[in-house]
């Protein structure tokens, strides 16, 4: 039989996670975020469960392809636009939306030939310093791209740097208001924290009411099943699912003794006597290497800890308090390294990311290709 390890995409979740998102901003369309391979879970593996989104947003020209090749007709926006010129072709023949960030793109555009103007998304770097036009210079660029022949529509946009911690959103949204007051067209700004926690935010009408959720939304995590403000708010509190599960089983058992140590290092010591199990899941699964002791995981849907250090094929659980646990007859009891265990417990990613010091995200991003996947 094959390895015991498996990940599991739930389309369900998807597709309730997006409606979560869309009732936070009512008003607004929603990109669905399908860059890094959708977060990790495939981008095939989830079109099914998001395909009721207005738009997908990512990053690369291939991965577009493969989200046109699904039969997707609506809108594509590439979050940091083109890199070189011939990309533009590629936006042309696929439809692409794609967004402005600077200078040279905005020069690659004029030289570009096309029969069909490219709808753009002039960002605006409004206080997060990665990509964008200061404030200062973002009217000067919306003025050279709204002179091409090039370009149909601009649409505006930026990014929130604190929309997930105390210092919130509402010097940006500032900002942006402020410098786009008078210009036309459509708007996005809120990634999932944005719009869970601050979705019905709005300015005064001196800075033309403008909302937080705006036109369009972009929640990236959120659809995935994970808080954006984890450890503030867990999933529970946005009442977000798991999208993805990582099970495995147990393979094998130990006996230990107090003194006894365990894994490379021997960094775990066992205190007392304890039955361990080992895991047929490790860091080149894409389980985080850094998760020390005491990090969560289900067995048989009951909760315990890992013991020891994560090898490349295995981890050591605790299975002292799960008399029950172990391997009969070949077969392992299954361990659920996050997600949701047959049983219906569920443990949710960011809890072993904050375990492992990272977050969701990453964990989500680094599924190994070994890992076989399969869709519910």
């Amino acid at each position: 039989m094959p390895r015991p390890i498996l990940a599991t995409i739930h389309t369900h979740a998807l597709q309730h996670n997006l409606a979560r998102a869309r009732a936070a901003a009512p008003d607004a369309r929603v990109w669905a975020v399908v860059k890094a391979n959708a977060y990790g879970h495939g981008i095939e593996h989830v079109f099914e469960g998001l395909r009721g989104a207005d738009g997908f947003a990512l990053l690369d020209l291939a991965e577009a392809e493969r989200v046109r090749g699904l039969g997707w007709r609506g809108p594509i926006l590439l979050l940091e636009g083109v890199f070189e010129p011939r990309d533009l072709e590629l936006c042309s023949r696929l439809n692409l939306w794609h967004a402005i960030h600077s200078d040279p793109q905005i020069d690659m555009l004029a030289t570009h030939k096309t029969h069909q103007p490219h709808r753009v998304f002039l960002k605006m770097n409004s206080g997060m310093n990665r990509l964008g036009f200061t404030p200062a210079r973002f009217r000067a660029a919306w003025t050279r791209l709204n002179a091409l022949p090039q370009v149909d529509e601009i649409s505006l946009m930026t990014h929130f740097s604190d929309a997930d911690g105390a210092r919130g959103i509402a010097e940006q949204m500032t900002v942006f208001a402020t410098v786009t007051q008078d210009l036309p067209g459509e708007r996005t700004l809120s990634n999932s924290a944005a719009t869970l926690r601050h979705g019905a935010q709005s300015l005064s009408t001196r800075l033309g009411g403008l909302r937080a959720a705006a036109d369009w939304i972009r929640p990236g995590i959120a659809v995935y099943g994970s808080s954006p403000d984890f450890p503030e708010h867990a999933m529970t509190h946005w009442d977000l699912q798991p999208t993805m599960t990582l099970a495995s089983r147990i393979i094998g058992t130990q006996d230990l003794n107090a003194g006894d140590s365990v894994g490379y290092g021997s960094s775990f010591t066992a205190d007392r006597p304890m039955r361990i199990g080992i895991v047929a899941c490790g860091y080149a699964d894409g389980y985080p290497r850094c998760a020390p002791t005491g990090t969560p995981v289900l067995v048989n849907g009951m909760r315990t800890r890992t013991v020891g250090r994560v090898s490349m094929d295995m981890i050591t659980v605790d299975l002292s308090a799960l008399q029950h646990a172990g391997v009969e007859a070949g077969y392992g009891s299954e361990v659920t390294l996050w997600g949701r265990a047959r049983h219906g417990a569920v443990l949710p990613i960011d809890e072993v990311a904050h375990a492992a010091g990272t977050v969701g995200y990453e964990l989500m991003c680094a599924l190994a290709q070994r890992v076989p996947a399969i869709v519910l």
